[in-house]
């Protein structure tokens, strides 16, 4: 599957070497676009596979903000606690 840094990867019923990255991870990434490909023909009935890759890349970009935006607000919500929970460690010390 990996020689030289590239992958053979098979998306969509098409052949392509992806360059670079671990091949593992590289098939993944394949799969999931595949799959994603697959979904958005069958849900759509569009059969021009460039439309099929524009409408799966907005899904998995759409996937992807989502997911980002969920992760930022956790962040934030960690970063509040851990500021609330070294103001209380501060008093607990000045208390001392």
């Amino acid at each position: 599957m990996s020689a030289h840094g590239s992958t053979r990867v098979e998306i969509y019923d098409q052949p392509y070497t992806i360059g670079g990255g671990d091949a593992a991870y590289v098939q993944r990434l394949a799969d999931r676009v595949d799959a994603k490909m697959r979904q958005v023909a069958r849900e759509t009935r569009v059969v021009d596979s460039l439309r099929v890759a524009v409408l799966a890349a907005i899904n998995l970009a759409d996937e992807n903000e989502t997911l980002r935006a969920k992760v930022e607000s956790l962040e934030a919500r960690a970063n509040e606690k851990a500021r609330k929970l070294n103001q209380r460690l501060d008093d607990v010390l000045r208390a001392s």
